[in-house]
C-alpha cells in the first residue's frame, strides 16, 4: 500500500507556523502573538534613550526617532515651488544683477544686496504674504514672525507694501541698527529672551493666541521657494554655471536654490565652523542642535538646521564647505577692497569658500556666488575687526 502523498501548497493556501508552540497555543493567544508580529512590522524600533537616533537610524526609523510618523516623507521644496513663487513675486521684488567675471578671478557674483532692504529674504516674505493674502489665511492682526534681524526687516518692508500689519519679536541682543529699520517700515518690535528659540516660541504664542499669520524665518515652504528665485534667475542669465555657493545659517535659501538648480548645476554649502548646522545634520542623519557662536552668528547662527534644508540634503547632497572666523573677515574686506560689494560677515562666508581655498573650483568650472548682503550699520563694510558675537542664536 502506498503512503499518503504529502500535501501540496497552492499560492491561495495559507501559511503554516514553524513555531514548536503553535500545536498547544490557544485561538485567544494565537491572536494576540499574531497582532505582536504585526505591531513589530508596523512600529520601526526607536533607539535606546540617551543613545543619539543618527549613529544608528534612517528611512523609517529615524522617523520614528523624531516622532514624524513613519510613512510621511520629508516636506521638500521643487522646482515648481520655486517657479510658482517667481510668478507671484514678479515685479515686486528686483532681478538682481549677475556680475560676469573679472580679471581677478573666474566667478559670477549674485548682487542680492541691490534687493529691496539689501536682502534675499524679502523675496521670502513676499510670497509668504502674498500666499497668505490669496489664501484668506491673513486677518486684522497681519503677520508675525521671530528673527535675529533680517527676516524681519524683509517682512516689516513687505507689511508696508501691502499694507500688511507685522509683529516681530527679536531677542534681547538683536543688533539695534536692524531693529530700527525694522521699526522705519511700521512694524511693531518686541524683544523676548536672550537667544532666538525664545522669540521663537513668544512669536508662535502670539499667533496662536491672536490668530496672526506665523511667518517662518527660514524654515517655511513659501519662505524657501521665494528665495529659491534668485538661483531661477542665475541659471536663466548664465545656463553655463555648473556651480552655486550658499552660505547657510538655517537652511531655507540653501533649500531653496538647491530646487532651483535640481539637476542642472551643483550646489556648495557654505558654513560658519562655529554654527555648523547643516554639515552637523548631515553627519548625524538628522537636525541636531549645535552651538552658536563667531562673527557671523547674528545672521548665519541657527542652532539647527530646518526641515527642508535637510530633506534637499537627502535628494542632493551639496558639497559642504566649513569656514573659519579668519575666513569669513577676509573675504568681508576683499569684497569690499576688490569689488567694492558691502557685505555683511554671514553674506561673506560664501566668498570665503573660494578665497581660503576651502572650495577649489575644477578645470573651467563656472561658479556663481550667492549671499551678498548690504551692511546695515554705519561701519565700514571692509574696516570691521574680528570681535566674536558670544552665543546669539538667531536666524537672519
Amino acid at each position: 500500500m502506498q503512503p499518503p502523498a504529502p500535501p501540496t501548497k497552492s499560492c491561495n493556501s495559507p501559511p503554516t507556523s514553524p513555531s514548536k508552540h503553535s500545536s498547544s497555543r490557544s485561538p485567544r493567544q494565537a491572536e494576540h502573538a499574531d497582532r505582536r508580529r504585526k505591531r513589530r512590522r508596523r512600529s520601526p524600533k526607536k533607539c535606546p534613550a540617551g543613545q543619539p537616533p543618527a549613529s544608528r537610524c534612517h528611512g523609517p526609523r529615524l522617523r520614528a526617532c523624531l516622532g514624524v510618523p513613519v510613512h510621511t516623507p520629508w516636506v521638500r521644496v521643487s522646482r515648481e515651488d520655486v517657479l510658482v513663487a517667481g510668478r507671484r513675486i514678479d515685479g515686486r521684488v528686483r532681478r538682481t544683477p549677475l556680475l560676469r567675471p573679472s580679471g581677478l578671478d573666474a566667478v559670477w557674483f549674485k548682487c542680492e544686496f541691490l534687493q529691496h532692504c539689501g536682502v534675499f529674504k524679502t523675496r521670502g516674505a513676499f510670497n509668504r504674504q502674498l500666499a497668505a493674502l490669496e489664501t484668506g489665511e491673513l486677518g486684522d492682526a497681519g503677520v508675525v514672525v521671530a528673527s535675529g534681524g533680517n527676516a524681519g526687516l524683509a517682512h516689516a518692508f513687505v507689511g508696508r507694501e501691502l499694507g500688511v500689519r507685522v509683529t516681530v519679536f527679536v531677542p534681547q541682543a538683536a543688533p539695534a541698527v536692524k531693529v530700527e529699520r525694522i521699526q522705519a517700515y511700521g512694524a511693531e518690535v518686541r524683544r523676548v529672551g536672550a537667544e532666538y528659540a525664545e522669540a521663537f516660541e513668544a512669536a508662535v504664542r502670539f499667533a496662536d493666541e491672536g490668530g496672526a499669520a506665523f511667518a517662518h524665518a527660514y524654515d517655511q515652504l513659501e519662505v524657501a521657494a521665494g528665495a529659491g528665485t534668485l538661483g531661477e534667475e542665475i541659471l536663466a542669465d548664465e545656463p553655463s554655471i555648473d556651480t552655486i555657493i550658499v552660505a547657510v545659517g538655517g537652511g531655507g535659501l540653501y533649500a531653496g536654490v538647491a530646487a532651483a538648480a535640481s539637476g542642472r548645476a551643483r550646489v556648495v554649502a557654505v558654513e560658519p565652523e562655529r554654527c555648523p548646522t547643516l554639515s552637523g545634520a548631515m553627519a548625524a542623519r538628522v537636525p541636531v542642535d549645535v552651538p552658536v557662536s563667531g562673527v557671523a552668528s547674528d545672521s548665519l547662527g541657527a542652532r539647527r538646521v530646518g526641515a527642508l534644508a535637510f530633506a534637499a540634503q537627502e535628494v542632493e547632497p551639496p558639497v559642504s564647505v566649513l569656514v573659519s572666523d579668519e575666513d569669513i573677515v577676509r573675504a568681508r574686506s576683499a569684497l569690499w577692497r576688490e569689488y567694492r560689494m558691502p557685505s555683511e560677515f554671514g553674506a561673506a562666508a560664501a566668498y570665503a569658500a573660494l578665497l581660503s581655498g576651502r572650495y577649489v573650483p575644477g578645470d573651467g568650472e563656472r561658479v556663481a556666488v550667492v549671499g551678498v548682503r548690504r551692511q546695515h550699520g554705519p561701519e565700514h563694510a571692509g574696516d570691521a575687526q574680528l570681535v566674536p558675537t558670544g552665543s546669539l542664536a538667531s536666524m537672519a
